[in-house]
C-alpha cells in the first residue's frame, strides 16, 4: 500500500515562482507515489491575519486553482479546506496539553518568524498570539489526523516536524501506541531568494514572481532584479554568482545557461538584453500553468466541487483518528464499548 503523506499551504495569496520550485513542484511528483492530503491552511493563515479574514477567505479559492493550475490532480490527491475539519481543532486542543509553552518558543522555526515579525513591526512584533507560537502544534493535528507517514517539507520545516514527532512519542507513552510518528521528505529543490537578492520571496517583501502574472507584469519585475554591483558599462565583466538574473537563469535558462555564464564574466552579455531572455523564458515556461489557470477561472464550479469532494473525503478520514485518539484516552463516553 502506498504510504500516506500530508502537507499543505496558507491561503494568503496567489502562489509564486518560490512556492512552485520550493515545494508544490515536488508535491506533484509525489502524489504518484504516495496516498496524498494537500491542505489549504486557513485556519493557521488566520493566527497572524485574525484581524483580516477576507484576506484568507477570498484566497481559500483562488489558491486552489494554483494548485489544480499547477498540475496536482484530485484523481489521484485529496485536496481540502482545514476549518472545514472540526477533527483538527480536537487534536490541537489534546495535543496542547502535552507541549510546554517554553518549547514552542524554543522552536527554531518559532523563533525565526517571531524574528522576522519584531523587524517588520519594531516592539509590536513581541505581541505574538498564543494562536501564533501554538501553530506547531495545529500543524500536529493537521499531519496525525490522516495518518501522514510522511511530510514534504524544506530544511527551515525541520524543526516543525520534529515538534510534531514530539507530541506522537508524548501521547504514545501516556495512552498507548495510536498515532504514526511521521518522517520529513526533503524537497528536491532549494528555497527560493527573491528579485532582490533576500534569502526569502514573498507577497509582503514585494519581491516575488507570481505563477499568473502577466507577461507585461513579468517584464517589469524582471528589469527590477538587481545584478553585479561591479558591472557599471555593458561590455564590463561580471560575476554571474551575485547576480539574481543569473540565479533565475538557472531555474528557467537551463538549456543556455554555460553560454550565459560565460559571456556575462567576459563582459559579452548586457544586463537589458540578459534580462529581457529570462523574462521570455519565464512567460513561455508558465505559460501551460496559466492556459490551465483560465480554464478554471472559467469554471469556478468545478473547482468548489472538488474543494468539497476533496474536504468530505478528508474529514471521514479525521473522523476515524479522532474517535481513536478519544478511546485511547479515555473519553469515549457514550461510544458503544463492545464495539
Amino acid at each position: 500500500m502506498k504510504k500516506t503523506i500530508l502537507t499543505g499551504i496558507r491561503p494568503t495569496g496567489n502562489l509564486h515562482i518560490g512556492h512552485y520550485f520550493g515545494s508544490v513542484k515536488s508535491w506533484v511528483e509525489l502524489q504518484d507515489d504516495y496516498n496524498s492530503y494537500f491542505e489549504i491552511a486557513d485556519v493557521q493563515a488566520l493566527t497572524d491575519n485574525f484581524s483580516n479574514p477576507q484576506k484568507v477567505s477570498k484566497n481559500v479559492h483562488e489558491l486552489a486553482i494554483d494548485l489544480l493550475s499547477v498540475g496536482i490532480d484530485p484523481k489521484k490527491a485529496t485536496i481540502f479546506v482545514q476549518s472545514m475539519i472540526p477533527e483538527i481543532a480536537e487534536l490541537t486542543i489534546f495535543y496542547s496539553n502535552l507541549v510546554t509553552m517554553a518549547r514552542l518558543y524554543r522552536n527554531p522555526t518559532v523563533k525565526s518568524e517571531i524574528a522576522q515579525k519584531k523587524a517588520i513591526f519594531g516592539n509590536e512584533g513581541e505581541s505574538v498570539t498564543y494562536g501564533f507560537v501554538g501553530y506547531p502544534v495545529s500543524q500536529a493535528a493537521d499531519i496525525t489526523a490522516f495518518k501522514g507517514e510522511a511530510v514534504p517539507v524544506g530544511e527551515d520545516q525541520l524543526p516543525l516536524i520534529e515538534q510534531c514527532r514530539e507530541i506522537v512519542r508524548k501521547f504514545n507513552s501516556i495512552y498507548g501506541k495510536t498515532l504514526v510518528e511521521p518522517e520529513a521528505i526533503i524537497g528536491k529543490y532549494p528555497r527560493i531568494k527573491g528579485l532582490d537578492g533576500n534569502e526569502k520571496m514573498g507577497k509582503s517583501l514585494g519581491n516575488a514572481i507570481y505563477l499568473c502574472d502577466s507577461e507585461e507584469v513579468i517584464n517589469e519585475k524582471v528589469r527590477s532584479a538587481i545584478t553585479d554591483p561591479n558591472k557599471i558599462k555593458k561590455d564590463d565583466p561580471a560575476d554571474p554568482d551575485k547576480c539574481m538574473v543569473y540565479y533565475y537563469h538557472k531555474l528557467f535558462s537551463e538549456d543556455n545557461l554555460s553560454t550565459i555564464c560565460e559571456e556575462c564574466k567576459l563582459g559579452k552579455r548586457g544586463c537589458v538584453a540578459c534580462k529581457k531572455e529570462l523574462a521570455q523564458n519565464i512567460v513561455e515556461y508558465l505559460k501551460p500553468i496559466q492556459e490551465k489557470r483560465k480554464y478554471y477561472e472559467e469554471h469556478p464550479n468545478e473547482v468548489d466541487e472538488i474543494l468539497k469532494e476533496g474536504t468530505q473525503k478528508a474529514r471521514e478520514k479525521a473522523k476515524e483518528t479522532i474517535k481513536e485518539v478519544k478511546k485511547a484516552i479515555g473519553i469515549n463516553y457514550f461510544d458503544d464499548k463492545t464495539k
